[in-house]
């Protein structure tokens, strides 16, 4: 048993520090929901902030874009031209997925400095490629609202998701590119 324990330190390390820091950052986000609860910026701040800004990528497009909140549940109601056509939910802000992001690169962490920079423009990546996501799907739903299913489930999940793993991919080249060095 304690020569398993030895062999794979390095593994059993990284799972537990990647559960501790998911959990940590998760219970604080939770937190951080459960507190946004009745706020001025309905349904929570970054969510909000989420849906004001992918209206004004969608006015910049060209589009007459609006957001209002939904009346039935905890969400914003995206409009294009008049037309409901997405909601932003609390799921939609990335932070879940930039939390999954730091958990990987904490757990797989490297020098501070590098590894601080690394979380910092790779979590402002997430968010901005997301709100991309998230207007390039509200016009897909726009003009093509027969495709909602396989627009919404599988190619803009593969958009954010495939984004974050090539962000994992780069950390972990870089990072033992970085342990070559030093050994």
């Amino acid at each position: 048993m304690q020569a398993l324990l030895v062999k794979y330190k390095s593994v059993i390390k990284f799972i537990l520090t990647f559960v501790l820091v998911y959990a940590v950052l998760s219970f604080a986000y939770k937190l951080y929901l459960d507190y946004s609860d009745g706020s001025k910026f309905y349904p929570d701040y970054v969510t909000n902030l989420t849906a004001k800004q992918s209206e004004s990528l969608l006015d910049s497009l060209g589009y007459e874009a609006s957001i209002e909140a939904h009346p039935d549940e905890p969400s914003m109601k995206l409009i294009i031209n008049n037309k409901y056509v997405a909601r932003v939910i609390e799921g939609c802000n990335s932070i879940s997925i930039i939390i999954l992001f730091i958990s990987f690169i904490i757990a797989f962490a490297g020098r501070i400095k590098p590894t601080i920079i690394y979380l910092l423009a790779g979590s402002v990546l997430i968010y901005a490629v997301n709100l991309f996501r998230i207007v390039i799907l509200s016009i897909g739903l726009f003009h093509y609202p027969w495709r909602r299913d396989i627009l919404h489930n599988i190619i803009f999940p593969l958009i954010i998701y495939g984004m974050v793993f090539l962000l994992w991919m780069v950390w972990v080249n870089r990072f033992a590119k970085l342990k070559k060095q030093d050994a």
